[in-house]
């Protein structure tokens, strides 16, 4: 009893095994049908804004049917470039992730054409308590004092929105996007335009900054007239006050509808009540004579 079943156990083994041969051959003869061309990929991690040296990249194969169009084949070609963004390992290395040939190196490559980078002082709360990391957008916020409207002892303290969708590219020196940790630093580096760039030197420097974290994929833009004191609390109060009296008037009870009965005047009780007979009387004096009635 013992022997078979020993013997079916080797059996059922040898069947295992031929089948994991038969299945091994098959992948390997649709591996061996796949065409594939050596594509240009990253050999480690890369950072943004960094000089790309050989031992960075490699050449690797990539199915035909979806090498990268804008890929490079020749590691050659390569040699000094700058990367915009960050790069995984094993990533294709395409034109639209290098910087312009030239380029340096640095932060300065990671600055689209046309933009500039600016930096302005935050703290843990003005820099959103360190979730405006590199690649998020922020709007920017302005609390200052508006000279427009001098009037007495008036306060004129305004928050205004003065910049939208401005793109973060570093905080302290970090320029790397692949971190996700909030991270409290006291400068942040901005991309804008040259006249967002006078606007943001103009508002750091007659009030206080703000930053706003905004969502990456939110491009609607917004206009507000800003927020004052006096818009702040009477329209607080206003609300607050109109609340109270519109539930008064909904719980008060309703009067109750009185029926008019026309009261008779005090002529009609006049003209109703009979009136009584006079009496009258004549007196004879030497002058002549008189009636008194009663």
């Amino acid at each position: 009893m013992k022997n078979s079943r020993a013997i079916m156990m080797i059996g059922v083994s040898i069947l295992i095994a031929l089948v994991a041969v038969v299945l091994a051959s098959r992948w390997i003869t649709l591996q061996a049908g796949i065409a594939t061309n050596k594509v240009v990929v990253a050999a480690t991690d890369v950072n943004l804004g960094t000089r790309i040296t050989p031992d960075l990249i490699k050449l690797a194969d990539w199915p035909a049917d979806s090498v990268p169009k804008d890929g490079f084949t020749d590691l050659k070609v390569l040699d000094t470039r700058v990367t915009r963004v960050s790069l995984q390992r094993g990533e294709p290395l395409t034109e639209a992730k290098l910087a312009q040939r030239g380029a340096t190196g640095g932060l300065s490559a990671v600055v689209s054409e046309g933009k500039r980078a600016m930096t302005v002082r935050v703290n843990d709360v003005v820099g959103v308590a360190g979730f405006a990391l590199p690649g998020n957008f922020v709007d920017i916020l302005v609390s200052t004092q508006d000279e427009s409207s001098k009037t007495g002892t008036k306060d004129l303290s305004i928050s205004k929105l003065v910049l939208e969708r401005i793109l973060v590219l570093a905080v302290a020196q970090e320029a790397s996007q692949n971190e996700t940790k909030p991270k409290v630093v006291n400068a942040v580096t901005l991309e804008v335009t040259p006249e967002q760039a006078e606007k943001l030197d103009l508002a750091r420097s007659v009030g206080q900054l703000s930053l706003v974290l905004r969502n990456q994929v939110d491009l609607t833009p917004i206009q507000t007239a800003g927020a004052t004191k006096q818009s702040l609390l009477y329209a607080a109060a206003a609300s607050s006050a109109a609340a109270p009296a519109t539930s008064a008037m909904a719980s008060a009870p309703q009067p109750a509808a009185k029926v008019a009965q026309a009261k008779p005047r005090a002529a009609s009780k006049i003209a109703a009540t009979p009136r009584s007979e006079q009496q009258c009387q004549q007196v004879f004096t030497g002058t002549g004579n008189i009636t008194q009635c009663y």
